[in-house]
């Protein structure tokens, strides 16, 4: 094993944790990723590894190592990628929210890989906080205000937002038609992933934002059961227009309040500060702002 191949084993051993997931990550034998480490130790002259029976982390000399060898993997990818007709390569981790999977990413994927063939996609669906080192996930999708980390985030849209009602809803409680009308109505609450508490309901109301909040039967951390919820009558949703459009042709769900519409939430890609934006992450990022602005058709600016 060459020395540019022993830095990518070990920088996956740093960021996974572990012998056993850095070897399936890469494709190689738990003995080779172990020797490669011992190898390594032996031709620096100190331990960059801490190891237990349950893990494995880095020693003060690793930690230093491994920032400088993302460095250098990251500067020879880019040198790599500058020569004409070199297109990105290698597996590509994403984490994305559900509804943002199904609607965009999933629909439109064939024409990235066909654009590009050796990046080996691999996905998973989640709203929860993501430690993109540890879990050895390159980037994750996720649609609302950002909570302070120590990521880079960039804006790849805004989603227009709709207030919604099931007819069953309406012929019970009534149509209201301005936000102060909302007495003796209910929502479905969402449980914030970030907070645990219930997200108001929003309205623009003569060029300021109200919140409001109004009792929730039930509450769901769910974008789907959510939806659901709306659908069989149990209160007022807010979701974006996109995963509306189809109930609302149906009929399953009313849109109220129009001319009060809550405000745009942003969708947008998080990836490590620590590690340089890999070719790979940069044309999967500049692809989905191109999907989005292409099928929902609103602006969208970088973050």
């Amino acid at each position: 094993m060459d020395r540019f191949d022993a830095m990518r084993v070990f920088c996956r051993v740093v960021e996974r944790r572990s012998f056993t997931l850095a070897a399936e990550d890469t494709g190689l034998p738990r003995s080779t990723v172990t020797d490669a480490i011992k190898q390594l130790e032996a031709r620096l002259g100190v331990r960059v590894l801490q190891r237990t029976t349950r893990h494995v982390s880095p020693t003060l000399d690793g930690e230093a190592y491994y920032q400088r060898c993302l460095r250098i993997l990251s500067d020879i990818e880019d040198a790599e990628g500058a020569f004409a007709g070199a297109k990105p390569k290698g597996v590509l981790r994403v984490d994305v929210h559900g509804t943002l999977a199904r609607h965009f990413v999933l629909p439109n994927l064939p024409s990235f890989l066909e654009t590009y063939p050796e990046i080996e996609f691999q996905m998973t669906e989640g709203d929860r906080f993501v430690d993109l080192i540890r879990e050895g996930i390159d980037c994750v999708l996720r649609v609302g205000t950002l909570q302070d980390s120590d990521m880079i985030a960039r804006r790849v849209a805004m989603l227009e937002e709709v207030t919604l009602a099931a007819p069953a809803y309406v012929e019970r409680f009534g149509m209201p038609m301005h936000p102060d009308a909302l007495d003796g109505h209910r929502m479905v609450g969402f449980r914030s992933s970030a907070t645990g508490g219930l997200l108001p309901l929003e309205f623009e109301v003569g060029g300021t934002v109200r919140e409001i909040t109004l009792p929730a039967t039930i509450s769901v951390n769910a974008a789907e059961s959510y939806f659901v919820a709306a659908k069989l009558g149990l209160g007022l949703i807010q979701v974006p227009r996109y995963h509306a459009e189809d109930a609302l042709e149906a009929g399953q769900l009313l849109h109220i309040l129009k001319d009060f519409p809550p405000t745009r939430t942003p969708v947008s890609m998080l990836y490590p500060r620590s590690r340089q934006l890999s070719p790979r992450v940069r044309v999967f990022i500049d692809w989905l702002v191109r999907v989005f602005a292409g099928q929902i058709g609103v602006e969208t600016r970088a973050g």
